[in-house]
């Protein structure tokens, strides 16, 4: 029982080149407890992906009521589940891109929903929208460079999600596009820019594996728990301050990226 347990989680491992690890030790393997269940009993994912958003928003309301500890506590409970809903979809072949907009548009939201809820109960605006914004940069960045890494070594491959038609799909994608896509868009076109005219050799040293692997760990799982951590110690504003540091990180790895690309090649390299 244990081994087909094991087995399950394998299969619902999302493919990438970088491990966040607080999700893989932690909240994958609490998330899985639930995803068992829900596929015998045949639950739809996005319907896991919408409990997820509203005990975002739950935890927001908390937040913003002074309920720290709750707020902590249900914001846990938030990330476990955005967890299971695309380890379900895995598992049970049940992959779609309805789920992936809708997933990736609710995360916004509550991230959004949150910070709101911050500045309600700080008494400032300014402070949580630049740290909203932050937190916004490093995720898309994280996502961005893990996707591009993973074309260059692998190539663009589309996938049976991207042929899903309907009309909610078609709205849901019209949003990812307003919210995400020019994020998307910015971050390809600042490598593409900057690689325009490389070698194969240096494109694979600027997707660097040491990039994808700090940046994995700044995903959106490590950064809610380290928001829960602060807000159950009634220090709920220092994560805006945290967003703004992690900035700074993507910055510095960028920093990083150049001098690969203009240092001498290394072999080694091409495969970090």
């Amino acid at each position: 029982m244990r081994e087909r347990l094991s087995d399950a989680l394998r299969r619902s491992r999302k493919a990438r080149h970088g491990t966040e690890l607080l999700c893989e030790r932690i909240y994958r393997p609490l998330a899985h407890v639930l995803v068992v269940p829900l596929a015998w009993l045949r639950t739809p994912p996005p319907l896991v992906a919408a409990a997820s958003g509203v005990t975002g928003l739950a935890a927001a309301v908390e937040l913003g009521r002074g309920e720290l500890l709750a707020a902590a506590l249900v914001l846990q409970l938030k990330t476990v589940l955005d967890n299971a809903d695309g380890q379900l979809a895995r598992l049970t072949g049940r992959l779609t891109a309805f789920g992936r907009y809708l997933d990736s548009v609710l995360d916004l939201f509550v991230d959004a929903a949150l910070f709101a809820a911050l500045a309600w109960r700080a008494g400032a605006v300014v402070l949580p929208l630049v740290g909203f914004l932050a937190l916004t940069a490093v995720l898309s960045v994280n996502f961005n460079v893990e996707r591009l890494r993973r074309a260059e070594h692998e190539g663009a491959t589309a996938t049976a999600t991207d042929a899903d038609t309907g009309r909610a799909t078609e709205r849901l994608r019209r949003a990812y596009a307003l919210l995400y896509g020019w994020q998307d868009a910015l971050v390809e076109g600042y490598g593409e820019r900057r690689l325009r005219g490389r070698t194969p050799a240096e494109r694979l040293a600027w997707h660097d594996g040491v990039t994808v692997s700090v940046l994995a760990n700044l995903g959106l799982s490590t950064q809610l728990a380290a928001f829960g951590v602060l807000v159950a110690l009634g220090r709920p504003l220092a994560f805006a301050w945290l967003a703004l540091a992690e900035l700074g990180l993507v910055a510095a790895l960028a920093v990083r990226r150049e001098a690969l690309v203009r240092g001498p090649h290394n072999p080694r390299q091409e495969i970090a």
